[in-house]
C-alpha cells in the first residue's frame, strides 16, 4: 500500500444487526475515504466484551461485520481490515494510557453514564475504561483522522487529551529517542454528511438502534429488497407536505430523518431533496425513497449472504489484515516502551 500523508482509523463493534444507521454513519464513509487516505478498519471485538457476549455469537458477528465491510465496497487488499483482538498492541497501549488518563476525564464520559444507567456499581470495569482502549486503537497507528458520529466526539476529544498529556509527560524522553517534540498526533474528527445520526423509522426522536424491539424501526443490512421497501413504506411521517426549505424540517423529526436518509443515499443534500420534492405529499417522496433504498441497499444483503457462506475466506482476510496491522502496531509499542522507560528485548 502506498504511503500517504493522512491515515484513517475506525472500528465497528461486532454486536449484531448492522443497520442503515451503521451504513450511513460509518461504513459508507469508510468506502469513500479509501480514495484519499491510508485506511485501517477494525472489528473491535475487545470493545464488544465490555458487556457479556455469547462466544459463538461473537465469532459470527465479527465475521458478519467483516462481510458488511466487503459487501459495501471496502477493499481489504488496498487497505487493512482486521479484528482488534488479533493485535496485542491494542491492549498493551490501552494499559499505558490507563496510567496517563485521569479518573476525572473518564467520569465525564456521557456515553458511560447512559449505558450504565443507575446500575453503575455493577457494570464492568471495561465499560468504564473503554474510552482509553479507544484512544489506544487510534493512536497505535498514529491515525491523523477518525470518522466519528456526533455521539463519539467526546471520546475523540479524550483521545486528543491522552495524546497531549503523553507528549507533555514524556517530552524529554520523546526527544531523546529521536521523535521530535511530540510522539502521538492530535487526531482530528471527520464529521460530514446529511445523515451522520440516523433516527428510528418509528420515532424520529430516537436514534436507530438494533436494540429497539420493533424491527420496523430500522433497516438491517441483511434485509432483502422486499423488507427494505416495506419498512420505508411504513416509516412514520406527519400529515403535512414536505417543506421547500430545510428550516421547515426543524420541528418535524420524522420528515427530517427521511429527507436526511434520502440525501445521504443519493450523495446529495437535504436542501437538494427539498428542491425536488418540497411542497409535495409524502406518498410521492416515499415511493422515490423506496426505489433509492432498494437500489442502494438491496445488493449489500445478497453479497453479505454470499460472503458468510464461506467463513474461511473471511477469516483469511482478518488474519492477513492483522498481520499487516501488527507491523505498524509493533513499531509503536517498541517506541512507547523506549519512551516510557521499559526494558525490552
Amino acid at each position: 500500500m502506498a504511503a500517504v500523508a493522512e491515515r484513517v482509523f475506525s472500528g465497528v463493534q461486532p454486536t449484531g444487526n448492522l443497520h442503515l444507521g451503521n451504513y450511513l454513519g460509518a461504513i459508507k464513509r469508510f468506502v469513500a475515504l479509501q480514495e484519499s487516505h491510508d485506511c485501517i478498519y477494525c472489528v473491535v471485538d475487545l470493545h464488544a466484551i465490555t458487556v457479556w457476549q455469547d462466544p459463538e455469537e461473537l465469532k459470527r458477528h465479527t465475521r458478519e461485520v467483516t462481510a458488511a465491510f466487503i459487501a459495501c465496497g471496502i477493499d481489504p487488499t488496498r487497505h487493512i481490515v482486521f479484528n482488534q483482538s488479533q493485535v496485542s498492541g491494542h491492549a498493551e497501549l490501552a494499559w499505558i494510557f490507563n496510567c496517563v488518563a485521569r479518573m476525572g476525564w473518564l467520569n465525564r464520559m456521557t456515553q458511560f453514564k447512559e449505558k450504565a444507567g443507575k446500575d453503575r456499581e455493577n457494570v464492568s470495569l471495561g465499560l468504564f475504561a473503554y474510552p482509553s482502549l479507544m484512544a489506544a486503537d487510534i493512536l497505535l497507528y498514529k491515525a491523523t483522522h477518525v470518522p466519528v458520529g456526533e455521539d463519539q466526539k467526546q471520546h475523540l476529544e479524550l483521545t486528543r487529551d491522552i495524546a497531549q498529556k503523553f507528549n507533555v509527560d514524556f517530552a524529554a524522553s520523546i526527544a531523546a529517542n529521536g521523535h521530535g517534540e511530540g510522539y502521538f498526533p492530535l487526531t482530528e474528527p471527520l464529521i460530514a454528511g446529511p445523515a451522520t445520526r440516523v433516527m428510528s423509522l418509528r420515532d424520529g426522536s430516537k436514534k436507530m438502534s438494533k436494540s429497539d424491539p420493533s424491527d420496523f424501526s430500522r433497516i438491517n443490512l441483511t434485509d432483502d429488497k422486499e423488507a427494505i421497501a416495506g419498512k420505508v413504506r411504513k416509516a412514520k411521517t406527519d400529515p403535512e407536505p414536505l417543506p421547500s426549505e430545510e428550516a421547515g424540517l426543524k420541528a418535524r423529526p420524522e420528515a427530517d430523518n427521511l429527507v436526511g436518509i434520502y440525501a445521504a443515499l443519493s450523495d446529495g443534500t437535504k436542501q437538494g431533496v427539498l428542491d425536488e420534492y418540497g411542497g409535495g405529499q409524502f406518498s410521492a417522496f416515499k415511493a422515490a425513497l423506496v426505489d433509492l433504498a432498494v437500489d442502494k441497499l438491496g445488493p449489500i444483503a445478497g453479497e453479505m449472504q454470499r460472503l458468510m457462506a464461506d467463513t474461511s475466506a473471511i477469516d483469511a482476510i482478518l488474519i492477513d489484515g492483522a498481520a499487516r496491522a501488527r507491523v505498524i502496531a509493533d513499531q509503536t509499542i517498541r517506541d512507547v516502551k523506549d519512551i516510557v522507560g521499559m526494558v525490552r528485548g
